[in-house]
């Protein structure tokens, strides 16, 4: 499994913004602090509150820069539009064109605090 930690500002606005999309909360793991967001039965988005999620590392959190691209696979093309046009109804910005490579095709989006998601649809056997 891959659990990824993200800073946030505003938790229920970020949950909200998480829900919109179609992913479920786990309650189990989920607190004033953190709340646990449910992507795929191999990845969670752990959403941090900042002072939270800066008791888990001793440098800053990087604000206003790339730190890192979150990419995400989904079923289809169409797939891949639903879900970022989700994300931008729900307040997202989408910060480049969409990218048609012929088997792969992709959208990419930043959520409520920045963070760079991209959307991936590979045509099946052109992974690994």
């Amino acid at each position: 499994m891959a659990f990824i930690n993200l800073p946030v500002a505003d938790l229920a606005r970020s949950t909200e913004f998480f829900v919109a999309l179609g992913y479920r909360i786990n309650p189990q793991f989920t607190d004033d602090n953190a709340v646990s967001v449910v992507i795929s039965d191999e990845i969670v988005v752990m959403l941090l509150l900042k002072p939270f999620f800066a008791t888990f590392t001793p440098t800053p959190i990087a604000e206003g820069v790339t730190e890192v691209l979150l990419g995400i696979s989904a079923v289809s093309r169409g797939a891949v539009d639903t879900l970022v046009d989700a994300a931008l109804i729900a307040g997202a910005t989408e910060y480049s064109e969409p990218r048609d490579y012929g088997t792969m095709y992709q959208r990419a989006f930043r959520d409520l605090d920045g963070h760079h998601w991209e959307i991936i649809w590979m045509e099946s056997g052109t992974v690994g």
